[in-house]
């Protein structure tokens, strides 16, 4: 089975056939991504960049955080800028020209520009609807891409961007700016040593709060009309990427409250989270998805949930969870990674200047070869990051100027992860479904395929836990204690007791 269709898509778009099998790897290796070499010599001598529907946050970051840099003297150019709004397109642009001196070409239609600007690099933002075909189309071209998360609207795109990202050798760039925090190669690496002995799960979060209503603060105004807006380009009728409706500011202004367009919080806020603990754990695409939640208090002609949690559960033996409202942030859940020794606690946000390591009792942490190690509360500094956007920004950068493309932070393997587990949450809900996923297949399906009878058998096998990526620590944490009284159980055959008793 294909990956679900959403409600309100299309056919062409919800059954996307993915091509060939892709590895759930946590990083990519040089040797998996041809034309490296080839990408950086056919690049110019400074990349020249455009920018594609720089709206909210393409401008406020995109296009900033690159003007800035620019400022400072990385080797960049501003040249292009595609949006389908005049008013935003033309302060864009004239913002462009003011920081840098360089008056980039206007574009409607972002294929002009790709056409006639002699790009390396493109930085999308447009709503989530178009990405896939826009990351497809750049990547076509022979451009390296930084998109705006989450990758893709539906997990079908986001596998077939990975391939298409594997076979184009060209640097790609996911825009969850957290991942360039140093703190989750730092905990990858405590946890495959063995810190928290056999790692059992992750608890994530994003909540927020609002008088008005969750993207009801994106002000709306007169400006905002179909002779400002090319209405149908941005729905992307003529290609099938959302369905006819009439003009409407608030869909425009407001579309992450609307299914056609994007899944509200699951792909706005969670997949930010939710790539970052990927990133940590190392763990990539689940085998077993479930999303709850509904719309409580926001009836504000949304579609979206105001509540949502959804619970993943991986083939190493690990459960993720990601919780939030939008209606209350005051008592949020702290982020969280357990294991059977222990437990890394991160609070919140993603301001870290450290992290805590809280261990199980004693009765627990001194079984077997445990005893030999000291388990004691810690604190374990990181170093923080006073702006991930720019960091984020100056990775991809590197990334281009070295022709590497496993340099970047979030690439496309972990941002098509991320999209399995929070697009197929948002699916669950709106479906009432489970999802199961076949790891290397990627097929999907809610076909019980034996979740629990794996675990189960398991058990009565009892062979030792599957890990995670990169485990390092043997049976460290992973094995229980046998108390002597187990040898008076078992089933008595014959009415005679256990060969032990």
């Amino acid at each position: 089975m294909h990956p679900p269709a959403e409600k309100n898509s299309t056919d062409r778009r919800s059954f996307l056939k993915r091509g060939a099998t892709a590895s759930a790897v946590a990083s990519v290796s040089a040797m998996t991504l041809p034309g490296r070499a080839e990408a950086a010599a056919n690049s110019n001598e400074r990349l020249r960049i455009g920018f594609i529907g720089p709206g909210g946050r393409g401008f406020g970051a995109h296009v900033k955080t690159l003007c800035g840099l620019h400022g400072e003297g990385r080797k960049i150019d501003l040249v292009g800028v595609a949006e389908v709004y005049e008013t935003q397109r033309d302060m864009v642009a004239d913002y462009i020209k003011d920081k840098t001196g360089t008056d980039p070409g206007r574009y409607v239609d972002y294929n002009d520009m790709i056409a006639k600007e002699n790009l390396d690099a493109v930085c999308i933002g447009t709503p989530d609807h178009w990405h896939h075909k826009q990351i497809i189309d750049s990547l076509a071209a022979g451009l390296n891409v930084y998109c705006e998360k989450p990758m893709t609207k539906t997990v079908a795109e986001a596998f077939n961007v990975e391939n298409k990202w594997r076979e184009s050798g060209k640097v790609m760039q996911v825009g969850v700016q957290s991942t360039s925090l140093p703190v989750w190669n730092e905990i990858r690496a405590l946890l495959q040593e063995g810190k928290l002995g056999k790692v059992l799960g992750f608890q994530t979060e994003y909540f927020r709060n609002s008088n008005v209503g969750q993207w009801r603060y994106y002000k709306l105004v007169e400006d905002m009309n179909p002779k400002k807006i090319d209405w149908q380009r941005w729905l992307g009728t003529n290609e099938e990427l959302a369905p006819e409706m009439p003009f409407d500011r608030a869909v425009y202004k407001q579309w992450r409250r609307f299914w056609p367009f994007g899944s509200g919080m699951f792909t706005d806020l969670f997949v930010h989270r939710t790539t970052s603990m990927l990133k940590a754990t190392g763990l990539r695409i689940p085998g077993r998805v479930v999303g709850a939640g509904g719309i409580f208090l926001e009836y504000d002609g949304r579609d979206v949930p105001d509540v949502a949690t959804v619970a993943a559960d991986f083939n190493e033996g690990v459960q993720g969870l990601i919780t939030a409202t939008m209606c209350n942030q005051e008592s949020r859940v702290n982020q969280l990674i357990r294991g059977h020794y222990g437990t890394f606690e991160l609070g919140n946000g993603e301001g870290f200047d450290g992290f805590d390591f809280v261990p199980e009792r004693r009765q627990v942490t001194s079984q077997g070869d445990s005893a030999k190690r000291t388990f004691e509360s810690e604190r374990i500094a990181t170093q923080p990051v006073k702006n991930t956007t720019k960091a984020h920004f100056e990775n991809f950068l590197d990334a281009c100027e070295a022709g590497e493309p496993e340099l970047c932070n979030n690439p496309p393997d972990l941002g098509a992860a991320a999209m399995a587990v929070v697009n197929l949450g948002a699916q669950s809900y709106r479906n009432g479904e489970v999802y199961f996923v076949d790891s290397d297949s990627r097929d999907i399906s809610t076909k019980d395929p034996g979740w629990a009878k794996k675990w189960e058998a398991k058990s009565k096998a009892r062979e030792l836990p599957n890990h995670i990526a990169g485990w390092k620590a043997g049976d460290f944490g992973s094995k229980l204690d046998e108390p002597e009284y187990m040898s008076l159980g078992g089933p008595w055959v014959d009415g005679k007791a256990p060969a032990g008793s």
